[in-house]
């Protein structure tokens, strides 16, 4: 079976505190490594009313620290908002304090508006220059880093975290280039996951090719229980393509009795392709058939809901396919 892993936004609830999500993130990070998920990854998004994800080394720190066996990590860190000296010492001292166990999942998105770009201190250019970051970013780990004679970022010289690169914009041919592992997310992952293995050199961080595919996976009882769980951050993706704000995940039979303008159904019903939903059976299915297609070494599942509860019983779902 291939393994499954989970990426978790922190997303927040109507009527719940950011505090809470983050708390609610910790504790599912519990449940996952019960359930034997791979890895428990968690994101960066900066002034995201519905996200609470924003600082994902410190927010990964807890969730390492509650438990003990599965791998946790970023998914990820957008270098272009951080110098690699502080994004290697972050991670230096998460390898250090939970060894074998950290991934750095890395991305190359800036912010999502001007006034954020502004309050980061980078502009859209700064993705421009993402390949350059990286190899800094590593060269600090082996120590071969030769931008600043004499710096040595401690204490993460010498380790090595598995590191990841997301496909975003030119991701998937950075990955290759630096011989990094892949992950993959929408759009059309079998074309780009073959651009990368057929560019892929190998390096010292990674021998062979490895790709994630990630995916928005839900299991129900019924295909419709199953569907439904998925229609909360499918109107909030909906909603804030509108209207600029990501609002905090609603119940679905509230979003579903919605009077939507036309564009705002538009976007809810495309937020929903691509999303994998249904039994047990139909799912298995399914994820067959994606890791047929695009060859992926691992999936990384990214579905929330609105009721905490639910979405844990689609997890258990899924991992008992495993």
């Amino acid at each position: 079976m291939t393994p499954l892993s989970i990426l978790d936004r922190s997303l927040v609830r109507q009527g719940q505190s950011p505090a809470s999500a983050l708390r609610d993130t910790v504790r599912f990070a519990r449940e996952a490594e019960k359930l034997g998920y791979h890895r428990f990854w968690v994101s960066e998004h900066h002034s995201v009313p519905g996200v609470a994800g924003s600082a994902p080394t410190v927010l990964a720190a807890a969730v390492a620290a509650a438990t003990s066996r599965i791998r946790v990590g970023t998914g990820g860190v957008m270098l272009p908002n951080h110098r690699p000296l502080v994004v290697a010492e972050q991670f230096g001292v998460l390898e250090s304090l939970h060894p074998g166990r950290i991934d750095m999942g890395l991305g190359r998105s800036v912010g999502f508006t001007g006034g954020i770009r502004k309050a980061l201190g980078q502009g859209r250019e700064a993705a421009d220059g993402f390949s350059g970051q990286l190899a800094e970013l590593l060269g600090f780990f082996t120590g071969a880093q030769d931008a600043y004679p004499g710096v040595h970022a401690l204490p993460a010289e010498g380790l090595r975290p598995q590191v990841f690169v997301l496909a975003m914009g030119a991701g998937a041919d950075i990955a290759a280039a630096h011989g990094l592992p892949l992950v993959i997310g929408g759009g059309a992952p079998a074309g780009a996951a073959a651009r990368y293995r057929a560019a892929f050199r190998p390096s010292e961080w990674s021998a062979a090719p490895y790709v994630m595919v990630a995916a928005n996976i839900a299991v129900g009882e019924t295909s419709e229980q199953a569907a439904l769980l998925q229609v909360p951050e499918a109107w909030s993706t909906a909603h804030s393509r509108v209207r600029g704000v990501f609002p905090p995940l609603r119940p679905p039979g509230e979003i579903l009795r919605m009077d939507l303008p036309e564009r705002e159904r538009a976007l809810l019903e495309d937020a929903r392709k691509g999303q994998i939903s249904g039994t047990a059976d139909e799912v298995a299915t399914r994820l067959r058939d994606l890791v047929t297609v695009t060859g992926a070494d691992e999936v990384l599942v990214t579905m929330n809901t609105y009721d905490l509860d639910d979405r844990l019983e689609s997890y258990r779902r899924l991992a008992a396919l495993a």
